[in-house]
């Protein structure tokens, strides 16, 4: 059976209590990589698949989900600064729509608005030469969404008096 798309929150209602995520974040040349801890407190970065077909970089990515024994995937979603969603979020819509006919793993989606370019501000602050930060940005980009989407699920438990 395919997994399931949803936004953040509805997906999360699909997954266990405990187990490792997968965050994305979609390039139209690189696909950034980051794992969460089974607790999900921490996202780190895995790598970055410079992309080559769907068939592909989709393999590559479920090698990696079954390697970290992940119970579901994160996607950031590129929404325009006004709401609206534009080419590059149809395009991740797209891959989010094709990935789930080879996994069961729900997928959640969720706002990375702007993920860029804080992560690049924060490579630039520490110094890191443009051709560094053009290596690991999109690593960097993913660490940054699931790290965000962490929090938020984070924040809602606390909020729905569960630890």
């Amino acid at each position: 059976m395919p997994a399931s798309i949803h936004p953040l929150i509805e997906a999360a209602a699909l997954w266990p209590a405990r187990g490792a995520l997968i965050g994305l974040d979609l390039g139209t040349k690189t696909i950034g990589v980051a794992v969460s801890d089974p607790d999900r407190k921490l996202a780190t970065g895995i790598e970055t698949i410079q992309r080559k077909t769907f068939t592909a970089d989709a393999a590559r990515l479920l090698k990696l989900s079954a390697e970290r024994n992940v119970v579901g995937f994160i996607l950031g979603l590129p929404i325009n600064m006004d709401g609206s969603e534009g080419p590059r979020a149809q395009s991740t819509r797209a891959f989010a729509r094709n990935f789930a006919k080879l996994t069961e793993l729900a997928i959640g989606l969720w706002d990375e608005r702007l993920s860029t370019v804080a992560v690049e501000r924060e490579l630039i602050d520490m110094d890191m030469s443009r051709a560094k930060r053009a290596k690991v940005i999109d690593e960097h980009a993913a660490i940054f969404i699931l790290q965000g989407a962490l929090d938020r699920l984070r924040v809602l438990r606390q909020a729905s008096g569960e630890s």
